[in-house]
């Protein structure tokens, strides 16, 4: 891409672009390619004093929490449609700045309108509960109401389905929105901002403050105007965010870092658990809080579906992420690359045995060199850095078991806890692991998978709170008692004399 053709934004508040306080700017490049493509106001406190205010004044002045609930629904799938509408035009930013492959870009702006639209059904239903059987004609009443304004970070791997994991099920519970997307790809929720607007959504309802964590991210955890924070990111981040959130007594959810173990057993079908392994760790070069990064595999069939896997993964498509027959784009960085090539330089020192990829390659004319290779190490033991560390990579360790009571005690030796998937056509198998595995995900016979419907999210330093389902849309809500009486009261003093 000619640099001439390179987006320019400011921030996007209470329904306007907005001149930033400060003429700091962020220049984000194709990492496929290191051409210019956007950029970015450098937020700041001033900044974000004037989003959380719109915010604030949206909420507690607002029409937003009060309209009627269907009109709220009513909004949000008109800004699924204009997603769907747009999807060529955010798959395009999306590519630019991610990196990633079309044909998982394009899933992931599908899945963002669906997200949206999911959230609008919700809306539109009845949350709560009421209670006629309490004692002396007594009537409880549960309510769920907005917890008031929420700051939302998001990460750079999923910009845009992630935006869409929070944000809509925050506006259908009728909270107001401040976002601070990752300075590297800020593309898709300030261009979903401003569709929202042309959907009707009221002023100061969704507001996008760019820049970097240090700074705007700072700005917005720390501000006593925010009600909520919901963040995506790296364990380390969202140790720092709850302990700067505590300051001001906000609700935090976080979805951090994961390890996530993929058992093969003996009795697998071999064909799905083959394919299954290769996208779990390949798809979106490694880049996914949910990447299958551990290969636990039954040591009867290892040899035989490691040489399977070994002939798969070096028959992907490694290159320009625009085109549909690429399978692994780029890395989202050349820093990014470098640290996963550190991972394998270390893994290589240590005598550990790379029977796949490890490279840094430059995949075409015109390219960067910011493409790692599917890289494979076998034998790995639970002690080294590959079995217990997120690389954020394409680099799969593989570690053998004899039994199932071994896998999962090997899947369960992890300080993370988001998610796990087993292969195996054993039903007593499956339901023991489920129960058994510590995570807030368990896919049995499939991988990477989903729906609105159904809660996301982890355990131990995985983090807490839930996206999707009833759980995400609880999460932004505040939950209130009212008990309501239609007889005289008594009281327990005695009675007047």
């Amino acid at each position: 891409m000619k640099e001439k053709s390179m987006r320019e934004y400011a921030h996007f508040i209470a329904n306007h672009w907005h001149r930033p306080a400060s003429r700091q700017t962020v220049d984000r490049s194709n990492p496929a390619n290191d051409a210019l493509v956007a950029r970015y106001a450098q937020g700041g406190q001033a900044d974000m004093d004037i989003a959380v205010a719109a915010a604030r004044k949206a909420f507690d002045e607002g029409p937003w929490p009060r309209m009627p609930a269907q009109e709220r629904a009513d909004i949000l799938y008109r800004i699924a449609d204009l997603i769907t509408a747009n999807a060529e035009r955010l798959i395009d930013i999306e590519i630019e700045e991610v990196g990633k492959a079309r044909r998982f870009v394009k899933g992931d702006v599908g899945a963002a309108s669906a997200f949206f639209r999911h959230a609008a059904g919700m809306a539109a239903q009845s949350h709560g509960e009421a209670y006629s059987n309490l004692p002396a004609q007594k009537t409880g009443l549960v309510l769920r109401q907005p917890v008031g304004v929420v700051g939302v970070i998001v990460p750079w791997n999923f910009p845009i389905e992630i935006f869409a994991k929070k944000v809509p099920f925050a506006l259908a519970s009728g909270c107001t929105v401040v976002v601070k997307p990752s300075e590297m790809t800020s593309g898709s929720a300030l261009e979903v901002a401003r569709l929202a607007a042309s959907a009707g959504l009221p002023p100061g309802v969704l507001n996008i403050v760019t820049g970097r964590g240090s700074e705007a991210g700072e700005a917005l955890t720390t501000h006593p105007g925010i009600d909520m924070i919901s963040f995506t990111g790296s364990t380390t981040v969202g140790q720092h965010i709850i302990r700067r959130s505590a300051d001001t007594v906000k609700r935090v959810t976080v979805e951090l870092g994961g390890k996530s173990a993929n058992i093969v057993c003996a009795d697998a079908d071999l064909d799905s658990a083959l394919e299954g392994t290769l996208q779990a760790i390949f798809a979106f070069q490694g880049q996914c809080c949910v990447a299958g990064s551990r290969l636990l595999v039954a040591d009867g069939i290892a040899e035989v579906f490691l040489k399977r896997l070994i002939a798969r993964a070096e028959a992907l498509t490694i290159g320009d992420p625009q085109l549909a027959a690429t399978d692994l784009g780029a890395m989202i960085s050349a820093a990014h690359t470098q640290k996963v090539l550190g991972y394998i330089e270390r893994a290589k020192r240590d005598g550990h045995r790379l029977i796949a990829g490890g490279d840094r390659i430059t995949p075409g004319a015109g390219l960067s060199d910011n493409f790692v290779s599917p890289t494979i190490f076998a034998d790995v033991q639970p002690d080294h850095a590959l079995f217990a560390e997120e690389i954020f990579g394409p680099v799969l360790s593989v570690t053998r078991f004899r039994t199932s009571e071994e896998a999962i005690a090997l899947a369960n030796q992890t300080q993370y806890g988001l998610a796990n998937t087993i292969w195996t056509t054993n039903l007593a198998t499956a339901m023991t692991a489920s129960r058994q595995l510590k995570s807030g995900l368990v896919w049995v016979n499939t991988t990477l998978d989903g729906a609105p419907q159904l809660p996301f999210g982890g355990v131990k330093a995985s983090g807490f709170g839930r996206e999707l389902g009833n759980a995400g849309y609880d999460d932004f809500t505040d939950v209130k008692t009212v008990i309501l009486s239609t007889a005289p009261y008594l009281s327990s003093f005695s009675a007047p004399t």
